[in-house]
C-alpha cells in the first residue's frame, strides 16, 4: 500500500515513520538556557552522520507550546550534549520527556546529576555511560518550529568501566546495554546481535572466476 504524505493526517505520518524506522537510538539532549537553567529531554530522531569531522544530528519536533526548549537553547547557545540511555536509566529518561513548564530542570525532576563538560556550558548526565559534547555545525528549520540540529563532536565521554582499550578506541558495547525506540510506547534493548563480514570485490571476483 502506498501512503501519499500530502493526503494523510500529520499524526499518521508520525506513526508511519516511527513504526517502520526501528530501532532508533535515543539522544538524551542536555542544554543550558540563557538563564543558566539546565534542560534535559530525549529524542529518537537521531544518529551519527559522519566521522571526519565527527557529526551527529538530532531532529526536534514542534512541541505543544511551539519550539521546544531544547531546540531554542541549541539555536541560542550553539552547543549541546547528547547523552546515551542505558536500560538502567530508562525510567529517569522517560520522566525527562514530561511536558514540564518553563523554569523546571528535568535534571532535578529525575534526580540526575549535572556533570561538567570540557568544551561547552551544557552539562553531561553524569549517570550516563556515554556523552558527546557538541557545538552546532548547522541548525536547520525543517518545518514550523521543527529543528534539525547538526552537531560537531568535540569530546566523547565514556565511563571507564566500558573502555576495553583506550589507545585503539575499543569499547565494551554490549555492556553499555543501550536503549532504542521501537514503535508506539515500546523500547528495544541492544541485546540481540549477529555478525556479518563486509564482502570485498576482489574476493567476490576470485570466487566467480574459480567457479567458471
Amino acid at each position: 500500500m502506498r501512503f501519499d504524505i500530502s493526503a494523510i493526517d500529520p499524526a499518521n505520518v508520525y506513526k508511519l515513520l516511527t513504526a517502520t524506522v526501528v530501532p532508533r537510538p535515543i539522544a538524551w539532549v542536555s542544554t543550558r538556557a540563557p538563564s543558566g537553567l539546565a534542560n534535559l529531554a530525549p529524542f529518537s530522531f537521531f544518529n551519527v552522520m559522519g566521522d571526519e569531522p565527527p557529526i551527529l544530528a538530532v531532529g526536534i519536533n514542534r512541541g505543544a507550546r511551539g519550539m521546544k526548549d531544547t531546540a531554542r537553547n541549541i539555536v541560542e547557545s550553539g552547543e549541546f550534549v547528547v547523552n546515551l540511555v542505558p536500560f538502567a536509566l530508562a525510567e529517569a529518561m522517560n520522566l525527562t520527556a514530561i511536558d514540564a513548564p518553563p523554569g523546571v530542570s528535568e535534571f532535578a525532576l529525575a534526580g540526575l546529576t549535572e556533570g561538567p563538560a570540557s568544551h561547552v556550558s551544557a552539562p553531561l548526565v553524569a549517570e550516563s555511560p556515554v556523552s558527546f559534547e557538541c557545538v552546532t555545525h548547522a541548525s536547520l528549520l525543517t518545518g514550523p518550529q521543527q529543528v534539525l540540529a547538526v552537531g560537531r563532536v568535540l569530546a566523547v565521554h565514556v565511563a571507564d568501566r566500558f573502555v576495553k582499550d583506550a589507545t585503539r578506541g575499543h569499547i565494551d558495547t554490549p555492556a553499555l546495554d543501550l536503549l532504542g525506540r521501537g514503535f508506539g510506547s515500546s523500547y528495544i534493548r541492544s541485546r540481540d546481535m549477529f555478525d556479518m563480514t563486509r564482502p570485498r570485490w576482489a574476493d567476490q571476483a576470485s570466487s566467480t572466476n574459480s567457479g567458471s
